[in-house]
């Protein structure tokens, strides 16, 4: 089957979805609760300033719900009914048994439920647009809850539509390559599929030493016929953009090209820029934007997913370059008049740069070349590099 695929022969611009209704960020976690699904409709209204969606090769979506049936490819029964339960107001299930705390990362609040089969259910929506040949890239700003389990949630993440969706593509018989760039580990993905060799893991984030979720070290490789497709590349803080890309480069790429996927699946959250109030990473907006292209470079059917980032300005800029990226066109650095005037941004590329220390940038030059060395030979010799 997964020959129906492999790398696509079209030209610029790429016919590309953006996956977006409104209800997707109407949500409140909690009201000091530092994920903020408002960006997703700054990052839409933003595209539509640019005059984006009215690009011949853009489709806007509308998402649809996920299916419980689709929930459980990934999540247990127990935890989709409690996650449910609690969602309505019940005392039926205990929160702290399932990952929720109401002062915690994962608080439970009204309509929580819903919001995440929307959620998950736009990633669906883009891997469906995906399978049926209608374009061929589709980015879901909404998606990218790495972090979920099985049976609690974690991060932020309550359902992990990552996994539900490649899930899918296995049930097809396809073969993926999920690439994360967030700068939190992507644990919960690694885990789906720690011991499969159909579906290739990369994951490049800040070391699990210095931040949550304490995961993501160059040694777990996998297990089983697993052994060699879970790949991490973790960072010190502060790294920057040349090194972030110089490392990206050195695995990403070749790794992907010689696994030769179905579908390109990625996490390209925004929380490794410099001014991201939980995180430590050296990123521009212009970095991040750099690494998108070189996902973009490679040529697969791609259903591109969001994920963290929590400096609102930084991930509405950031996403919106990315989209361009996917869709093969520039954006003006100079933000549409209306769109400053309402929200106060008027650049797309940041106007300062990072501060970042000496030391960090010494160690985390180290850091990097050791773990790329490592991975070089460990993981490449078992595809074949």
């Amino acid at each position: 089957m997964g020959s129906d695929y492999g790398p696509r022969r079209t030209t610029l611009p790429q016919k590309t979805a953006f996956i977006y209704n409104d209800i997707l960020s109407r949500h409140i976690l909690r009201e000091n609760h530092v994920m903020v699904p408002t960006r997703l409709r700054y990052t839409y209204e933003l595209l539509e300033a640019y005059g984006v969606f009215r690009h011949p090769a853009v489709q806007l979506v509308e998402p649809r719900k996920a299916t419980e049936e689709e929930l459980s490819t990934f999540h247990s029964k127990e935890y989709i009914a409690a996650v449910q339960s609690l969602s309505a107001g019940e005392a039926t299930y205990s929160k702290s048994a399932f990952g929720f705390s109401q002062d915690g990362d994962n608080p439970v609040f009204p309509g929580m439920y819903e919001a995440y089969l929307w959620s998950t259910g736009a990633s669906l929506s883009g891997l469906e647009l995906l399978l049926n040949h209608e374009v061929d890239i589709a980015f879901n700003p909404a998606g990218g809850l790495h972090h979920a389990m099985p049976n609690y949630a974690s991060g932020f993440c309550v359902f992990n539509d990552p996994v539900i969706a490649i899930k899918q593509l296995l049930q097809l018989g396809f073969r993926a390559v999920y690439v994360d760039i967030d700068c939190h580990h992507g644990d919960g993905v690694q885990h789906a599929f720690y011991d499969t060799d159909r579906v290739l893991t990369i994951s490049l984030h800040e070391a699990g030493t210095y931040i949550f979720p304490g995961t993501g070290f160059t040694n777990e490789i996998g297990v089983g016929d697993g052994i060699g497709y879970s790949v991490n590349l973790p960072f010190f803080p502060q790294t920057d953009d040349s090194l972030y890309i110089w490392a990206f480069d050195q695995i990403v790429p070749p790794l992907v090209r010689q696994f030769q996927p179905d579908i390109l699946v990625t996490q390209l959250g925004l929380d490794t820029h410099f001014q991201d109030p939980i995180t430590h990473m050296g990123l521009t907006v212009k970095g991040f934007s750099e690494v998108v292209q070189q996902l973009a470079n490679l040529g697969y059917p791609w259903l591109a997913l969001g994920g963290g980032g929590y400096d609102i300005s930084a991930v509405t800029r950031g996403w919106s370059l990315a989209f361009a990226k996917m869709l093969g066109i520039t954006l003006p650095n100079t933000v549409p008049q209306l769109y400053q005037d309402t929200y106060g941004i008027t650049k797309l590329l940041d106007q300062e740069e990072p501060q970042l220390d000496s030391w960090f940038r010494e160690q985390g030059t180290k850091y990097a070349q050791e773990n790329v060395e490592f991975l070089q030979h460990t993981i490449f010799p078992r595809h074949g590099l």
